[in-house]
């Protein structure tokens, strides 16, 4: 089992940043593919951006292209969300999410279902 515990979320103003983080309790985290989520108000869950588990191959949602940018450290055993210039629309809450992955050269996972383990979320909110 493992377990996900997301941190950074808060409350800020269009054009600012946010790093939110991603504390897994997985003993070897590198065999885990994961990626970040996120639900806004009335709408579905839907991916934001994804990273194989050795990071060397990373997939974004074109909302958050150029804009958001994930990454890993499996020394310690968490994954970021780098977020810059957000808007409004970015608000949500976000969820981290993993599985793990076998394949030989390591993949990320786009759709929901692949995933097994989630967090509990963190709130990100953007005022205009």
């Amino acid at each position: 089992q493992v377990q996900l515990v997301e941190s950074g979320g808060g409350l800020v103003q269009a054009g600012d940043s946010l790093r939110l983080s991603c504390a897994a309790s997985a003993r070897t985290f590198s065999n885990y593919a994961t990626g970040w989520f996120r639900q806004a108000p009335g709408k579905e869950r839907e991916l934001v951006a994804a990273i194989t588990r050795s990071g060397g191959s990373t997939y974004y949602d074109n909302s958050v292209k150029g804009r958001f940018t994930i990454a890993r450290d499996n020394a310690k055993n968490t994954v970021y969300l780098q977020m810059i210039s957000l808007k409004p629309e970015d608000t949500a809450v976000y969820y981290c999410a993993a599985r793990r992955d076998t394949t030989y050269s390591g993949r990320y996972y786009v759709a929901e279902y692949y995933y097994e383990y989630w967090g509990q979320g963190t709130q990100v909110t953007v005022s205009s």
